[in-house]
């Protein structure tokens, strides 16, 4: 892991992957990765809006990427395999709040090619480690389908724990879904008491 500088943007390195910002550069990766998994993902995201795919849109992606970054709201990364720089997907620290909070929640996706191959579960442990260590949150939530049993997978191997169900979480392909919600706490102390 980096220190950052002021002029430093935030770079997370694991054995396979680099997390980073997304740039301008990744348009064409990201839109024929997201194109090629398209039905693969569609059942686990909201619906995409007419120009998801479009150079325009994704330029509009990278500014808020650098703006939320620069503000401390999120950290939006794209996860990008270190031996050919081939982009997997994307993982978003995001809704950071600070003070007495010290939270974050996490977004992510993977294409199908890339799928249950581990890069996302290094993803995660990385940016769980550089959100506890470098930024000093103190809770970080997911939430997921509660039929979609690899991303439920991923997380309780990352050391997330199922906390409940949120009604009509999100709309989800068309749909308002109830999520079944995970958490992982720096120092966790769940089910510990201070009682001798």
């Amino acid at each position: 892991m980096l220190g950052l500088t002021r002029k430093q943007r935030p770079r997370v390195e694991t054995e396979r992957l680099t997390l980073r910002l997304p740039e301008h550069a990744d348009w064409r990766q990201w839109s024929e990765l997201r194109e090629a998994s398209a039905d693969f993902l569609s059942k686990w995201e909201p619906v995409w809006a007419n120009d998801h795919l479009t150079r325009r849109s994704f330029t509009n992606r990278v500014y808020w990427a650098q703006r939320a970054e620069a503000q401390g709201t999120a950290l939006p990364m794209v996860l990008i395999r270190r031996a050919d720089q081939q982009l997997l997907g994307a993982l978003t620290l995001d809704n950071i709040r600070r003070g007495p909070a010290q939270t974050g929640t996490f977004g992510y996706w993977i294409s199908a090619d890339f799928a249950r191959q581990g890069y996302m579960r290094e993803a995660i442990l990385a940016l769980t480690h550089h959100a506890f260590t470098r930024m000093d949150l103190s809770r970080l939530e997911a939430a997921c389908l509660p039929e979609n049993a690899p991303s439920r997978g991923v997380l309780e191997k990352c050391g997330f724990k199922y906390e409940g169900v949120a009604q009509s979480y999100l709309q989800i392909n068309g749909r308002w879904r109830n999520h079944v919600l995970y958490a992982n706490l720096r120092g966790d102390r769940r089910g510990k008491t201070d009682v001798g």
